[in-house]
Order: C-alpha cells, then structure tokens, then sequence
C-alpha cells in the first residue's frame, strides 16, 4: 500500500488523489491492487474543513 496525507475538505480530495495515482505510482512502477481506503484522522463535528485531516490509503502491487 501507498498512502498519502490529505489536509481539507472530503470534497477537495480528488487532487490529492490524483498526485497518488497519476504521479507517485507510475513514478515507483506501481499499479492498482483493490479501492483507496480513507482513514480520518479529524472529527468533523470539532473540526473546520480546512483544517480536516484523512489518509488516503492505496493497494498496489508492481507494474
């Protein structure tokens, strides 16, 4: 697994994802192995939005 720190809104995610996916994969010779897992890290009730955290947690297996 690759994972990565997102700092924000859920809604602003996919950029987050996108630098994963489309940059530190290819770069590393990785390739998808199952669903991007989130794990939040933030309570949203306590938290603002851009202030929230979530690891977004990838399967990979080599290219």
């Amino acid at each position: 697994s690759v994972q990565i720190l997102h700092l924000g809104s859920y809604d602003d995610e996919a950029p987050t994802l996108a630098r994963l996916h489309d940059e530190f994969m290819p770069e590393h010779g990785l390739v998808f192995n199952g669903d991007h897992h989130e794990i939040y890290l933030s309570d949203p009730r306590r938290t603002a939005p851009a202030k929230l955290r979530t690891v977004l947690r990838q399967p990979v297996r080599p290219a």
